[in-house]
C-alpha cells in the first residue's frame, strides 16, 4: 500500500495517510488507514495495527455543548471504559484546527482534558491539520464510527437517536456505538449501519 506522509502543523507529528484516502468511506469497506502521534504515550500508533479487535473512533471537541452533553455527566466515560474492559480499542480525535473553538496547543492540553473529565480512551489524537478528519469526512462532534475485527466500517454516525445537548436525554436515547458493539462482540450483523451525525460542526 502506497502511504502519503504530510505535516500537520508546529505542534503536531506526521500523519501518514493511506490511498483510501482518495476514496469514500462507506459500510463494509475497509476503513481508511492512518498513523499518528497518541497525545498521552508521546507514541505512533496506527489504525492498521488494530486489525483483530473492535475500535471506534470518536471526534472530539471539549468546548462543544453536544459534547459535553456526554462528558459533564460521565457518560462517555462509561461508554470507553466499558468498551475497553471488552478489549475495544477507543480513540478519540480532536480535529480541531489554530484559533478555533477546542483547539489544543500540545499534548498536555490533551491530558489535562483527559485527567479532568476521567476519560478512558484507549489513544487520544491532536489533529489539528484535520487530516484524519477529512480522511473520514468527519461532520461533527461527536461523530462516532465503529470499526470490526477484520478492518471493515461497520458503523458511522451519530452516538445515539436523540439529537440534543441535553444530558438529561442520554438515559432514553438508543445508543447505537453501545448496539453495534454488542452485535459485532456477539457474531451478528450490525443493525443500524449508517445514520445522520449531530453536534457542532468539526472546527477546521
Amino acid at each position: 500500500m502506497v502511504h502519503v506522509a504530510r505535516r500537520i502543523g508546529v505542534f503536531a507529528a506526521t500523519i501518514l495517510l493511506s490511498t483510501a484516502a482518495l476514496a469514500d468511506v462507506k459500510i463494509g469497506m475497509p476503513a481508511p488507514d492512518f498513523t499518528a502521534t497518541d497525545a498521552v504515550t508521546g507514541k505512533e500508533i496506527s489504525l492498521g495495527a488494530f486489525k483483530g479487535k473492535l475500535v471506534v473512533l470518536e471526534w472530539n471537541n471539549p468546548e462543544c455543548p453536544f459534547v459535553k452533553k456526554f462528558y459533564s455527566v460521565g457518560a462517555m466515560q462509561t461508554l470507553q471504559k466499558n468498551a475497553a474492559e471488552k478489549g475495544v480499542v477507543w480513540i478519540s480525535i480532536n480535529s480541531a484546527a489554530e484559533g478555533k473553538q477546542g483547539f489544543m496547543k500540545d499534548d498536555a492540553a490533551a491530558n489535562d482534558f483527559i485527567t479532568d473529565r476521567t476519560a478512558h480512551p484507549t489513544h487520544y489524537l491532536r489533529d489539528t491539520s484535520g487530516a484524519i478528519g477529512h480522511l473520514y469526512v468527519a461532520k461533527t462532534t461527536p461523530h462516532m464510527f465503529v470499526i470490526d475485527t477484520k478492518g471493515t466500517l461497520a458503523y458511522m454516525g451519530a452516538i445515539d437517536d436523540t439529537s440534543t445537548a441535553d444530558s438529561a436525554d442520554i438515559a432514553t436515547a438508543k445508543n447505537y456505538v453501545t448496539r453495534a458493539l454488542q452485535s459485532l462482540t456477539e457474531g451478528k450483523e450490525v443493525a443500524v449501519k449508517s445514520t445522520q451525525p449531530y453536534g457542532c460542526p468539526v472546527k477546521y
